[in-house]
This record gives structure tokens, sequence and C-alpha cells, in this order.
């Protein structure tokens, strides 16, 4: 098989503060190793592998802002008081091995963690209109100062990871949470100013997030915004029916300072309009002209809840890498994210480069919490 794309992937990346060796990405992925939030040094050892393994961006697992209300489990991490000078030595030991990190800031909104369903944090959410779904309740409704309140809580954050020495910072606006719920017409019923009928009006929070954040880290400092169109249990939704929704969906993020969209997808190679095979990523850079990432599956042939139905071993699958690469080359997307691969096999950068096809490892959903 010509594997020549696979070049691509190694190409150097600079925008702004972001200035990376390589064109891949580490998902972010809650792995729930913080006690009381906070990241202890076996966190740092973690993401430090994946870094001399070759990545050349690590996005963190989500970590929650210093509004009290947007955390959901005790053991994931925090990104305020306490938690702020271990993730300095986080960001200190991924330097050092030779990558670049950005920290995602999460508010869960009304949504619960299946996982951790009966943590007591989750007894006290918000959320825009107090659902998480079509008629399913999720937290009380926030009041307009609330909304003021959440936005400050972002904005601290990422002044916070610039003054850590952070090379980026994401705002997780995916799969559901806080800033999805306000995107959604079925959870943000508002009529005010967060609210309305069109998806461009419920944006606004988003963008208002962004703007205040631009006018805080400066010009430079480089930020990520994670999107998607499904929801955690529910991902048939799509938001954007068509490239002209998808364009004034992103356009008033683009206006507010968005540098990259991080665009979240179940499987990188499904196109995400019919007529076209650009799948996600492909359409959003199109549309926006900003850079883009794309995810999903990548060396692997399964999503991840197949493999939590059949829990059987997910092999590697070189015939996706070869894929996404030649979409890379292409120009389609500027970063390809990697995922469940990543995190069972720390060296998969490595290998990928090397083309050492027989050494990927699989992984079972069964020895996900113990592969670190």
């Amino acid at each position: 098989m010509n594997d020549d794309h696979i070049n691509a992937l190694f190409e150097p990346f600079e925008l702004k503060s972001l200035k990376l060796k390589n064109r891949l990405t580490m998902s972010p992925m809650t792995r729930y190793f913080s006690p009381d939030g906070i990241p202890t040094d076996e966190v740092a050892a973690y993401y430090t592998r994946r870094a001399h393994g070759g990545v050349g961006l690590i996005i963190s697992e989500g970590a929650f802002t210093d509004r009290e209300i947007s955390r959901n489990v005790s053991t994931v991490p925090s990104f305020y008081g306490d938690a702020l000078e271990p993730w300095k030595k986080v960001v200190s030991d991924v330097h050092k091995a030779g990558a670049a990190m950005a920290p995602q800031l999460w508010h869960v909104g009304g949504a619960r963690d299946f996982n951790y369903a009966d943590d007591p944090l989750g007894d006290v959410l918000e959320s825009p209109s107090g659902l998480i779904g079509p008629n399913l309740a999720g937290g009380q409704e926030m009041s307009d100062d609330d909304i003021a309140a959440a936005v400050s809580s972002f904005v601290r954050g990422a002044v916070d990871a610039k003054r850590l020495g952070f090379d980026a910072v994401e705002f997780h606006g995916a799969h559901g949470y806080l800033f999805d719920q306000f995107f959604w017409g079925e959870t943000n019923k508002r009529t005010g100013p967060f609210g309305g009928a069109s998806l461009p009006e419920r944006t606004r929070f988003a963008a208002e997030v962004v703007r205040q954040t631009r006018a805080a880290v400066g010009e430079d400092f480089t930020i990520i915004f994670r999107m998607s169109q499904w929801k955690a249990g529910f991902y048939d939704v799509k938001l954007a029916q068509t490239p002209a929704e998808l364009e004034a969906w992103l356009r008033p993020l683009v206006d507010a300072g968005v540098d990259i969209f991080d665009c979240s997808q179940r499987r990188f190679w499904e196109p995400e309009f019919e007529g076209s095979p650009l799948n996600l990523a492909g359409w959003v850079k199109k549309l926006t002209g900003r850079a883009t990432i794309t995810v999903g599956s990548i060396g692997l042939s399964t999503d991840l809840y197949k493999d939590f139905e059949t829990r059987a071993i997910s092999a590697p699958t070189p015939s996706t890498i070869r894929d996404v690469a030649e979409r890379l080359d292409r120009g389609e997307f500027d970063l390809v994210a990697i995922g469940r691969a990543l995190l069972a096999d720390a060296e998969w950068p490595l290998k990928v480069r090397e083309r050492r096809w027989q050494e990927l490892r699989g992984y079972s959903v069964d020895l996900m919490g113990t592969l670190v």
C-alpha cells in the first residue's frame, strides 16, 4: 500500500501561540484520576508519556471552571484554586517531553456523568432552560446573572492557562454540555438575549465567552473551540442540516475570535452532508476559513459505543490512518486528533511515523481504566 501521505501527519504547524512539531493531537478524554479535582503526579506522567511518544499537541481531559456548579464528578480535574499548581507541573513536564498543550475548560451544564450518576456533585447543576434533552430535566434554569458568572469563569480559566504557560486553550462546546445546551433548540427554550428561534441567536453565549476571552488573553493566544453535531445520548441529532446552517452557526464564533475548531465526529470518514465527501472538519474549514481538527475512530474501525456493546478487543486499523493522512495532505483539515488508539498506545505517533504497523496496539474497554 502507498504510505506517502503519512508524511503529512508529521509536518509542523503554527498558528499564533501554538507551535507544533507535527499535526497529531491527543484528543481530550476524561480519566477520573484527580481526587477532589487535583491532578496528581500520575496525571502528569500520563500526559508526559504521550508527549514522549511523539504527539505534537495534547488537549487535556475536560477540566472544570471555577464556577462550582460546573462540576458533576469529584475525581475529574478542576482548573482553579489548588489545582492550578499541579497543572503547572503537567504543562512543564509535557513541554520538556517535546509537545505543546492546551487545557480543555468544561462546564457540564445540567448533564450528570453517566459513569458516576450518584456523585453528590451531580445534585446541583444548571442549564439554560433546566433541560438536557427533549423534555428531559437537567439542572436549574440559569438566570442572566448565572450566565454572566459562567462567562466570567471561562475567561478566568483561559487567563490562568496563559499564565501557567499553556500554548492554547480549548472550550468544550460539544456533546450536550453547557455550550451545546445553549446551541440546541431542545434544551434552550429561553426567550431573552441568550435564547431565540435560530441557531445563530443561540450561539450568543458561546460567542460572548470567546469575545471576552480574546479581550483578556490578547490576539496572539490561540483559542480552540470544540463542537459537534451529536450529543451524548442523542447521537443522531444534527444542529446544522445544511452547509448554510453550519456557516450561520459558526460565523458568530469566528467573529468573536475562535482560531481553531475541534470538530468532534464519531467516525471521521463519514460525509457530513450529502453530495460531498467532506467530513465535519472539512466543511467547517471550507465555510469558516479557520483551521480545524478532525477526530473520530482514527486508527480503529469501530466507534466507542460499539466497543462498549461488544466488549471485544478493538484492533488497530492502518487503513483509516492512511485515509485520514491523505485527506490531511489534500488540505481538508489541519490537525488530526487521536483518542482511544493513543490511550492504548502512548508510542502510536512514533510507530506510525516509522510505519511499524504490526506493533500498533489494540485496546479493550475493560482495560481503559488501567491503561495509563
